[in-house]
């Protein structure tokens, strides 16, 4: 990625004010995109958006000649420390390896990740000093130790602190451990075979409600789901992909105010790799945002026939579907991507594959981008000032060569990253 700014332009310093001047401004809210926009930034933050002949007299000027500025986006499922080189394991799970994988988030314009639920111990101290941004990348939101069935998912291998309650009283117990160290969200793994039944997943909501805490459910059934949303669940983490969703389960999702993400990328990579090349296999972009050993992997991948690939066909279709109906419904849309979870999801260029995928399901751009900004920071409950180019907001945004308002594909096209009002090398 190249830059635009001159060096001595680089850091804002304390109380000294920077103009970008001349910029395309999409600002995450869903306005419009503004043209010959102006940014003034001071410190980390955003301070006012000015017309040119209001411009303060003090400060630096950097003439951006109508490049867009947009914020950075908010990965509402990941997963950290868990994939290094071809492997995704536990033991991959060092202090070195998530702030490895922080930085290469944010190097793609990912300015916050939620990570869901398999997470190690280590995490409580990074999450503390990434949220005082203390350690470069991207912000780390935490669900901690998830929660699944006994026998069930995830395997063993991804969590070695996944929770795996038998009895209501059970969960109960070990939520309210989990409580005590005060996770960003909390994971319920509830499809599978077993299965975390209804009587220990409505312990686990309840008991994290107590706390002001929210919790996602990872899930692929319709009527799992139903049961879920019925029961309070805040988040849906992935696409229901057995059948489209009713009438009768968008009201009540509706009447609820539960959130929902997609993970379309996911679906897609299900069937990208065998017996097709997929359109990103020779892109820069993808390819330098994979783990070492794995491009030449899925380059020389024997072609052989997937029995299950039209069922994974049918269920991408299905998910893409649900997005466009939930989403025309009104229902709150959050991006994420499980990246980090398997080698070939790889962190930075899976999120910019999502928005693609979300595009191509139905809804506009500048709502792609939405989903992937503010809806995120509301999913954080505005613990997250990133989500926004909003006065008072910190000054984490994305320099783009291309305008994603007109081609979601120029997400892709980063000369320059901002993070807490400073120029990211």
């Amino acid at each position: 990625m190249g830059t635009i700014f001159q060096s001595c332009l680089v850091f804002a310093q304390q109380g000294s004010l920077t103009v970008l001047k001349d910029i395309t401004l999409i600002d995450g809210s869903g306005a419009a995109v503004r043209q010959h926009a102006n940014m003034v930034i001071q410190a980390d933050k955003v301070i006012s958006f000015p017309d040119t002949k209001h411009l303060p007299k003090n400060a630096r000027r950097v003439n951006m000649n109508g490049k867009t500025v947009m914020p950075l986006l908010i990965n509402a499922h990941g997963h950290l420390g868990l994939i290094k080189g071809n492997t995704a394991s536990a033991n991959n799970y060092t202090e070195e390896n998530v702030k490895r994988q922080l930085e290469q988030y944010l190097h793609y314009g990912i300015g916050a990740v939620l990570s869901m639920g398999t997470d190690q111990p280590l995490i409580w101290p990074l999450r503390d000093s990434s949220q005082k941004g203390i350690i470069p990348g991207a912000t780390i939101y935490t669900a901690g130790y998830g929660f699944g069935a006994n026998g069930g998912v995830p395997p063993g291998a991804f969590g070695k602190h996944i929770q795996r309650p038998l009895t209501p009283e059970a969960a109960t117990a070990a939520m309210e451990q989990l409580a005590a160290l005060h996770p960003d969200f909390v994971k319920i793994w509830v499809d599978g075979n077993p299965k975390v039944t209804p009587d220990l997943y409505k312990a686990i909501i309840e008991s994290a409600h107590a706390h002001g805490i929210k919790v996602a459910a990872h899930v692929y059934y319709l009527q799992d789901a139903r049961d879920l949303v019925a029961n309070g669940i805040d988040l849906l983490a992935h696409s229901i992909r057995d059948q489209e969703v009713d009438d009768a389960f968008i009201t009540l999702m509706k009447e609820k105010g539960t959130f929902y993400i997609p993970t379309l990328s996911l679906d897609r990579y299900n069937f990208a790799y065998g017996t097709e090349v997929p359109d990103w296999i020779n892109d820069p972009f993808f390819i330098n945002s994979l783990e070492p050993g794995v491009y030449d992997e899925l380059k020389n991948m024997p072609q052989k026939n997937d029995k299950d690939r039209d069922k994974k066909i049918k269920a991408f279709r299905i998910a893409s579907a649900n997005l466009r109906k939930l989403d025309s419904a009104g229902i709150p849309i959050c991006m994420g991507t499980d990246s980090g979870a398997q080698p070939t999801r790889a962190q930075g260029f899976s999120e910019h594959l999502e928005l693609q995928l979300m595009a191509e399901a139905g809804l506009s751009p500048l709502k792609v981008i939405t989903c992937a900004t503010a809806n995120g920071q509301k999913l954080l409950d505005g613990a997250h000032h990133e989500g926004t180019l909003q006065p008072g907001n910190k000054a984490d945004f994305m320099v783009l060569d291309g305008n994603p308002a007109e081609d979601i594909k120029a997400t892709r096209s980063i000369i320059a990253i901002w993070k807490n009002g400073k120029e990211i090398k």
